[in-house]
């Protein structure tokens, strides 16, 4: 764990250098595109290769489908009280 904050500072800090250079800047967010790309397909071969998983996919999926209504309902109603209470005008 100290490792990855150790890491995640020190780009930071390299970040925050070279935060002015255009040319530098623009590959580095190809880079990163490319990166989680790469890591999208191991987690994909990591999770092709269990075979627990694949075993349980249909109910994983199902748990999957209802842990995702509930994510999308819960922002909706969140962002409904966040309008309703501190952006909305009093209409009247």
């Amino acid at each position: 764990m100290f490792t990855v904050i150790i890491i995640m500072t020190s780009g930071m800090l390299t970040g925050y250098l070279f935060r002015n250079q255009k040319m530098i800047s623009k590959p580095v967010g190809v880079i990163i595109t490319w990166a989680i790309y790469l890591l999208l397909f191991l987690l994909g071969i990591s999770v092709g290769t269990n075979d627990s998983i694949i075993n349980n996919l249909d109910k994983l999926g199902f748990e999957a489908f209802l842990l995702t209504i509930g994510a999308i309902g819960g922002s909706v109603a969140v962002s409904w009280f966040t309008y309703t209470f501190f952006f909305r005008k009093d209409e009247k």
